[in-house]
C-alpha cells in the first residue's frame, strides 16, 4: 500500500489533513483508498514538540545558570586579586615606599592572565574561539613541549614519544593544540594516579576510506592523528559518552571544571577534525585527535617559535580604532614608544573616514566590537575596497566568530584577543606590517 497526507477543505471551511492508504485491488484496475482525519494527531505532535522545545530551553537555562554561577565566583577572585593589588601598589607609591612593589604587580599580570586564560577555555568550550590556524609539524610541536609534559606528569609516570616518520603537516591553531595535548596529558596523569604507569604520545598519517570515516564522523581523506594513552583504570562504559559534555567531571569538587576535554573537542571540531575514545576496564584509555592533512608547505618560521619581543617601528602609520579609551590609550602609547605614528579612532564610521581620506595608512588596528553601526570586519573591508593590500589586526575581548570570518581570517590579517601583553601587541604589528 501507498501512504501519503493531503489537505482537504471541509464544509465550514477549514482545511483538514488527511492521511490516505491506498492499495491495488486484485484485479490490478481498481484501488481501494482510505481516509482518516489527522486532525488529533496533528494537535498531539505540535504539543509534543513544544514540550521538546521546553526541554531543549530548560537545559539550555540550566546550563547558563551553572556557568553564569562558577565563572562569576572565578573572576570574582581574580579581580579581587588585580584590584587589591593595584590598591597596595597605589597606597606604596603615595607614601614613597618603592621597595617590593614589584609583587603587587606580578600579582596583578598574574591574576589577569589567569582570567584571560579562563575566557579562552570557555571560547573553545563553546567551539567560538577565533583560531590562527597554521601549518604545524606536529611531532615537532610534541618535542617542544616533551619536557614540559614531563615535569607536569610528574617522575612516577614514564612518558613515551613515538613519532611517526613523514608525517604530514597539518593546519591548525598551534597555541590551541599545544593546550590540547597538555590537557590529554594531565587527564591522563590523573587516571594513572595514585599509582605509577605509563603515558605514550603517538602520532600517525591515517588515510580514512568512507567506513573508516564513517566511524568517526569525518568526511573521507587525508588525516593526521595526535593520540595519548595512559595505563590508567579506563573509562566506565556509561560515562564514555558523557566526557565531552560542558561541566561534567568525576574529579573531587575543586579540583577540575568541566571544560577541559570540552574545549579540546570543541577546538578540534572548529579545525575540521574530530576527537576519539577508545578505552578498556582497567587497562587504560586512548585519547585521538584527528586533524586534516595540510598540503601546503611549512611556514619558513616556525609558527611554534615565540617571536622575540622588541620589534620596533621607523614611523610606519598605524589606525587604531577602539571605543574604550583606557585600551586606546595604552595601545596608542606602547605603539608611539616603538616608533609608529598612530592615528587614533573612536568608532567605525570615523575610523572610514581616515581610510578614506586617501592618508598613508600602514596598518589597521580594530577592535571588533564597535559602535557607530560598523563592527571592525565591516571596516576592514570596506577599507579593502580602496585599499586591497591592507594590512589588518583584529582586537577582540571576545568571539566575534561571524565578524572575523567564522574563526578564520583572510590573507594579511590577524587576531589578538583580550587581555593582551602589551610585548604581543608590538610583535604581531611588526610581524603584519613586515609580512
Amino acid at each position: 500500500p501507498t501512504r501519503f497526507e493531503n489537505l482537504i477543505l471541509s464544509k465550514s471551511g477549514k482545511w483538514t489533513p488527511i492521511g490516505w492508504t491506498v492499495a491495488p485491488e486484485p484485479d490490478g484496475i481498481h484501488f481501494i483508498a482510505v481516509g482518516r482525519d489527522l486532525t488529533e494527531d496533528k494537535a498531539r505532535e505540535a504539543l509534543l514538540a513544544e514540550a521538546r522545545d521546553a526541554l531543549r530551553q530548560s537545559q539550555k537555562m540550566e546550563a547558563v545558570g551553572q556557568l553564569t554561577g562558577g565563572i562569576a565566583h572565578d573572576f570574582n577572585n581574580l579581580l579581587a586579586g588585580i584590584s587589591g593589588s593595584l590598591e597596595l601598589l597605589q597606597r606604596r607609591l603615595h607614601e614613597g615606599r618603592l621597595s617590593g612593589v614589584e609583587r603587587y604587580i606580578d600579582a596583578a599580570q598574574g591574576a589577569s592572565q589567569r582570567a584571560a586564560a579562563l575566557t579562552q577555555r570557555l571560547l573553545a568550550f563553546s567551539r567560538r574561539q577565533t583560531l590562527d590556524p597554521k601549518p604545524v609539524a606536529v611531532n615537532r610541536l610534541i618535542g617542544g613541549m616533551e619536557d614540559l609534559i614531563r615535569r607536569t606528569v610528574g617522575p612516577d609516570i614514564e612518558v613515551e614519544v613515538v613519532g611517526a616518520a613523514g608525517l604530514w603537516t597539518t593546519r591548525v591553531d598551534p597555541s590551541q593544540l599545544e593546550n590540547a595535548l597538555l590537557n590529554l596529558c594531565i587527564n591522563a596523569r590523573d587516571a594513572m594516579a595514585p599509582n605509577p604507569g605509563r603515558l605514550t604520545i603517538e602520532t600517525a598519517n591515517k588515510w580514512l576510506d568512507d567506513r573508516g570515516a564513517k566511524e568517526r564522523d569525518l568526511t573521507p581523506g587525508q588525516y593526521v592523528s595526535l593520540c595519548v594513552t595512559d595505563t590508567g583504570s579506563g573509562i566506565p562504559a556509561d560515562i564514555v559518552d558523557k566526557i565531552f559534555d560542558p561541566f561534567f567531571t568525576t574529579k573531587p569538587i575543586g579540583q577540575g571544571t568541566g571544560l577541559g576535554l570540552s574545549m579540546i573537542h570543541g577546538f578540534v571540531r572548529q579545525s575540521g577534525g574530530q576527537v576519539r575514545v577508545y578505552s578498556e576496564p582497567d587497562k587504560g584509555t586512548t585519547m585521538c585527535l584527528y586533524l586534516p592533512r595540510y598540503t601546503g608547505e611549512l611556514d619558513a618560521a616556525d609558527p611554534l617559535d615565540p617571536v622575540l619581543a622588541g620589534h620596533s617601528g621607523h614611523g610606519e602609520t598605524v589606525l587604531l580604532i577602539d571605543d574604550e579609551p583606557t585600551v586606546r590609550m595604552l595601545a596608542a602609547e606602547v605603539l608611539g614608544d616603538a616608533g609608529y605614528t598612530v592615528i587614533e579612532a573612536i568608532d567605525g564610521p570615523s575610523g572610514l573616514q581616515v581610510l578614506n581620506s586617501g592618508a598613508r595608512i600602514d596598518l589597521l588596528v580594530t577592535d571588533v566590537g564597535l559602535p557607530g553601526g560598523l563592527n571592525g570586519r565591516q571596516v576592514a573591508d570596506a577599507a579593502r575596497v580602496q585599499r586591497p593590500d591592507l594590512k589588518v589586526l583584529f582586537i577582540t575581548g571576545y568571539a566575534e566568530n561571524a565578524a572575523v570570518g567564522n574563526g578564520l581570517l583572510d590573507a594579511g590579517m590577524a587576531v589578538l584577543t583580550k587581555p593582551f601583553v602589551m610585548t604581543d601587541l608590538i610583535n604581531k604589528v611588526g610581524e603584519l606590517i613586515d609580512s
